[in-house]
């Protein structure tokens, strides 16, 4: 075991390491050494740094040369590509309930939650407001999204992680500020009028802001905006951070029955074991995700805003609920958002 591994995660890796010794000491040659990770839409530059540092780890831990492929689209369009037959290793998805509805199939295991620290989260993010350099519209914080004459864009909630994050932060913004379901209702209900068009993912609603040019402010996570701020157009746009706002984890899940008819159950649990260690937590914060381990979030506290965090579990009764009562067919999101009546 490295004398680095943070001292939370020794007797985990204490663990992983035996169970990667057992299973690869029956290992025959013919296994396959390829791994599939689906994943959503704005994490395919972190992951690809991931699988960089990867690969040469697994050769030198292990002896062996994989190769680790990328899939990644919208969260909930991606969990229903694996349900239909997209063979992954590993998911790596934005929300719990896209992992829940695998798991619902059979593909993984119902407890996928305990398999890893952290409810199987590696590191999070937030929802935070993008606007247009000097911000002309005057956006400070959520009820200005609700004004008349200001466009907004914003992913799909039906079918992104990001978008159901920034719905779930203006819904919790608006039943705190003004005391009930109804009000957060009304108010959720002006702030997606004010929405021109729904993007299927996180990458194609930033598209449609930073090259299409529509839209006044993108709402998305922190790190999609802090990377655009800082290394793709930091003189186009600034930053605003509402006065509120949600707990983005991002679990992550072995696709148990793929692995196991492939026989790459230790590469998969190996890949996801990875993104906990300090190697692992440092590209996570290099990519402005909020690491999981406290003394690499300490090395990176100045990149990261402070700002009021609220979780699904406490505003909104967990995720299954949450899904259900906003996000099902024929929930409040579908009766709010109307495009015909806008």
């Amino acid at each position: 075991m490295s004398r680095f591994a943070p001292r939370f995660l020794r007797p985990l890796l204490a663990v992983a390491c035996a169970v990667v010794l057992t299973v690869g000491g029956s290992a025959r040659a013919d296994e396959p050494r390829d791994l599939l990770n689906v994943s959503y839409d704005v994490a395919r530059e972190f992951y690809k740094d991931v699988n960089a540092q990867f690969v040469p780890y697994w050769q030198r831990s292990h002896g062996e040369t994989v190769t680790v492929n990328q899939s990644h689209g919208g969260s909930s369009k991606q969990a229903r590509a694996v349900i239909d037959g997209l063979a992954a290793d590993v998911v790596t998805m934005n929300q719990q309930t896209d992992i829940d509805a695998i798991a619902k199939t059979g593909l993984i295991r119902s407890d996928w939650r305990q398999a890893l620290p952290f409810g199987s989260a590696p590191y999070g993010s937030t929802i935070v407001f993008l606007v247009r350099k000097g911000n002309p519209k005057g956006i400070q914080d959520w009820p200005d999204l609700g004004r008349d004459g200001v466009q907004i864009v914003i992913p799909n909630p039906k079918t992104a992680g990001n978008g159901r994050y920034s719905y779930l932060g203006a819904w919790a913004w608006a039943k705190e500020q003004y005391g009930s379901d109804e009000a957060a209702r009304e108010f959720v209900g002006k702030v997606f009028r004010n929405v021109p068009v729904l993007d299927a993912g996180g990458r194609a609603a930033t598209t449609t802001f930073m090259q299409r040019g529509i839209g006044d402010v993108l709402l998305t996570f922190e790190s999609e905006v802090l990377q655009i701020t800082r290394e793709f157009s930091p003189d186009a746009f600034d930053v605003v951070i509402p006065s509120l706002s949600i707990d983005a984890e991002a679990p992550v899940a072995v696709v148990d029955k793929v692995v196991d008819r492939k026989g790459s159950r230790a590469l998969a649990e190996g890949y996801l074991r990875f993104l906990y260690t300090p190697e692992g937590q440092r590209l996570a914060a290099k990519h402005y995700l909020r690491p999981r381990d406290p003394a690499v979030f300490a090395e990176f506290r100045e990149q990261f805003r402070n700002v009021r965090l609220v979780t699904v579990d406490a505003a909104f009764g967990g995720w299954p609920q949450a899904q259900a009562t906003h996000f099902a067919d024929g929930g409040e999101f579908d009766r709010l958002y109307q495009p015909g009546s806008r």
